[in-house]
């Protein structure tokens, strides 16, 4: 498989959740896109709303939804983005997220909920061992009268845990409170039903797991939230309803987002719903096998990344140089007072990249502590 992309050959990939890699086949779909604009730029723009939406279309059919509700994106905190500061916060009012809430997506709430003078209010995650009862129990508890809008993790980013999103919508819905769901990591990773979710807004990444080109990723609507929505660049769209708002924001370069029918063409031709289990089952083998070697423990995340708990007591970003020096990337982020090493298991990756991951993060532990490590 990898040489349908360029990966280096001499750098470990095991990160494909943070920036995903875009294969050959779609990078010459991209090409293809910016030669048809370049050659005629204005008929090209002319004829854009509607490439826009077949592309809309067939992204949307693969997440169980129609294409009339859902926009493209640059990435979903841009979506995030889009949703909160469309709100209408009055003092006092609150903003529910999850304690594993992902970083520029806290900031967005904070900056909104501040200049309002409102609240942003946190339901924790039971971590390390998920537990779904618990975690709609405490966002049922979290919710008051005052709370605008929930904000829940389809996947978390630094934990890398699926939660159960449908079961925390339902709950939220019962309380009379809208439901963002933050999707960044889910197509492509895991099965999406848009539909099923019932969520009132839902973004997510298409440059992460369908491998789409950085800049591709979607805000779907329910048609009912629609009304009073904006993106984040006001333009000539105003008033004119949720695609006419989203389509056009100003002149950017929409082939990454035109280029999204190639990227699910080629998921699919990787196998699609098969090529998604199997990334789980690595996934879950290569954590459990680093955490033989490392002597700690890994957490069951239900993707296809997996979570390793480190025996490293610095800052978590200095062991990730640290690894990004030795050749390899993993993201490294403290939760509930340790260390988590989180690695991706994506379709070019094999059971022996995980075992020369153990042997680097070994090898880095070592130097760092002059301990003895398993190897």
């Amino acid at each position: 498989m990898r040489s349908e992309w360029r990966l280096d050959p001499n750098f470990l990939t095991v990160n494909h959740g943070s920036f995903g890699a875009t294969p050959l086949s779609v990078r010459a779909a991209q090409d293809a896109w910016r030669d048809r604009m370049e050659a005629q730029p204005t008929r090209f723009m002319q004829a854009l709303p509607a490439l826009l939406r077949a592309a809309a279309d067939r992204l949307a059919a693969f997440l169980g939804a129609a294409g009339q509700d859902l926009a493209f994106v640059d990435n979903a905190t841009t979506g995030c983005n889009a949703v909160i500061r469309s709100l209408l916060l009055q003092p006092n009012d609150e903003i529910l997220v999850l304690g594993h809430v992902y970083g520029a997506v806290r900031n967005t709430v904070l900056y909104a909920t501040e200049r309002a003078g409102a609240t942003m209010t946190e339901a924790a995650v039971p971590f390390p061992n998920l537990d779904d009862d618990a975690l709609v129990a405490a966002v049922a508890r979290a919710l008051t009268p005052r709370t605008r809008l929930a904000i829940v993790d389809h996947i978390a980013s630094h934990s890398a845990l699926v939660l159960p999103v449908a079961r925390i919508v339902a709950a939220c819905h019962a309380a009379n409170v809208p439901v963002l769901i933050d999707g960044a990591h889910a197509p492509g990773q895991i099965d999406v039903d848009l539909t099923a979710t019932d969520a009132d807004y839902y973004t997510g990444n298409c440059h992460k797991w369908l491998c789409a080109p950085k800049g591709s990723a979607f805000l779907w609507v329910r048609p009912d939230r629609q009304a009073g929505l904006h993106p984040t660049t006001i333009s000539h769209g105003l008033g004119g309803g949720f695609l006419a708002e989203f389509d056009w924001t100003g002149t950017r370069d929409p082939s990454a987002v035109l280029s999204v029918p190639a990227a699910l063409d080629f998921h699919e031709r990787l196998g699609g719903a098969a090529m998604r289990a199997r990334n789980i089952a690595l996934a879950a083998e290569a954590g459990a096998m680093l955490a033989r070697r490392l002597g700690t423990e890994a957490v069951a995340t239900g993707g296809a990344m997996g979570l390793v708990r480190v025996p490293w007591d610095g800052p978590p970003q200095e062991l990730r140089a640290r690894l990004l020096a030795a050749g390899t990337d993993a993201p490294v982020n403290a939760l509930a007072g340790a260390n988590w090493l989180r690695l991706s298991a994506f379709a070019y990756n094999e059971p022996a990249d995980y075992a020369r991951l153990a042997d680097l993060v070994a090898k880095v532990l070592r130097s760092n502590s002059g301990q003895s490590l398993p190897v």
